[in-house]
């Protein structure tokens, strides 16, 4: 985006680094001075390219596979792109892959941290998607520090990013200031939230309060949430467009971006204000990675620098409400997009080192006492 950069203080368990760090370990077992995939001379650049996502990106409105898919098959005629939607999106393919079931699927497009650390924990280290050669993905050079996902098998490359925040209405709440003030008397039966286990805002909201509170100290901040009246559904869309949105309640676990949909729409903006609770909202960056049995190899590498393009990067934020990839220099916004987007002061995350062996373990808990409530 023009105007503005960014790229936040990253802070707790964050992720750093670039893009061009995305190499698995470098043992020399591999082609093209230790990376994965070296190109070929003639790349292959026919036939039907399956990329795998989630619903959203595909259906509703305006969004932006289908514009993808035109994009892509204009640049390359001889090529046909066919979206699929897996209902539980990498955990399909992580069953798939444990019964040694076909696929469907060349290109996954969607991955949080989380999803790599699902990866991990249930099959072979460095499983189901394939070690990325950079050199073969011109775009990648462009995408801004901060956003390497953590992996250290190399697999996904990320193409865009959010800052999961708190939405409240002005005219019922103050903004509050610190995680630890949602406990008090002042927001009672104030918040909606989300499942750990079925949404990724409310799982980045979980692992939020886990940096925030400590490992030890997360499940008793969340049962003075929920002694203060904290309302957890079932996913977004629930608790956003049934709850919040119809006035339930007068505050809501969403997205920094939030703005520049009520512009949009041409919402009361009163009822859409930002809070980033100790001056912080949770990094959630997703990516994009080729799997290890994908048909069509050169076409998923096209796709992953394709989709990193300009034009791909502006579309891909502007219609999933999210912040390009890629450095602010290489993507022309709308004005009211640089206007309503806000960037947290600091993004945290919990990186891909403290989610193994622990994601599982944390949500399970999480969930035996609040899922539901």
């Amino acid at each position: 985006m023009r105007r503005r950069t960014f790229v936040g203080a990253v802070g707790g368990s964050a992720i750093a680094g670039v893009a061009g760090c995305l190499t698995r370990d470098g043992d020399g077992s591999d082609d093209n001075d230790g990376n994965a995939d070296p190109e070929p001379e003639n790349p292959d650049l026919e036939g039907e390219l399956r990329v795998a996502t989630y619903d959203s990106m595909v259906n509703g409105e305006n969004p932006a596979g289908p514009w993808l898919k035109e994009a892509f098959e204009e640049a390359y005629p001889d090529a046909e792109l066919t979206w699929t939607l897996p209902e539980n999106g990498i955990n399909d393919y992580i069953d798939r892959e444990r019964q040694n079931a076909d696929l469907d699927a060349d290109v996954y497009l969607g991955a949080n941290i989380d999803d790599l650390v699902r990866i991990d924990d249930t099959l072979d280290d460095g499983g189901l998607l394939r070690e990325l050669n950079v050199d073969r993905i011109d775009n990648a050079e462009r995408i801004r520090d901060g956003l390497d996902m953590g992996d250290p098998h190399g697999r996904v490359l990320a193409y865009d990013t959010g800052y999961i925040c708190l939405v409240y209405d002005e005219n019922v709440v103050d903004e509050p200031e610190t995680l630890e003030a949602l406990t008090e008397p002042a927001y009672e039966d104030a918040l909606l939230a989300q499942n750990a286990q079925r949404s990724d805002p409310g799982q980045a909201f979980l692992l939020w309060t886990i940096d925030a509170a400590g490992e030890d100290g997360y499940l008793d901040y969340w049962r003075d949430l929920e002694d203060n009246g904290v309302r957890i559904l079932e996913d977004w869309q629930q608790s956003y467009n049934g709850s919040y949105m119809n006035g339930q309640r007068p505050m809501v676990v969403s997205y920094s971006t939030d703005q520049v949909f009520a512009n949009e729409y041409g919402y009361d903006m009163s009822r859409h204000q930002i809070a980033f609770p100790n001056d912080q909202g949770y990094a959630n960056p997703e990516g994009m990675g080729i799997f290890e049995r994908a048909s069509e190899l050169d076409l998923a590498y096209e796709f992953l620098d394709f989709a990193l393009s300009n034009d791909a990067q502006a579309v891909i934020a502007q219609r999933n409400v999210q912040f390009p990839a890629v450095e602010s220099a290489y993507v022309d916004l709308d004005e009211e997009f640089d206007q309503y987007a806000h960037v947290p002061p600091e993004a945290v995350t919990v990186g891909y080192d403290d989610l193994r062996g622990n994601l599982g373990g944390w949500t399970e808990d999480w969930a035996r006492e609040f899922a539901g409530r």
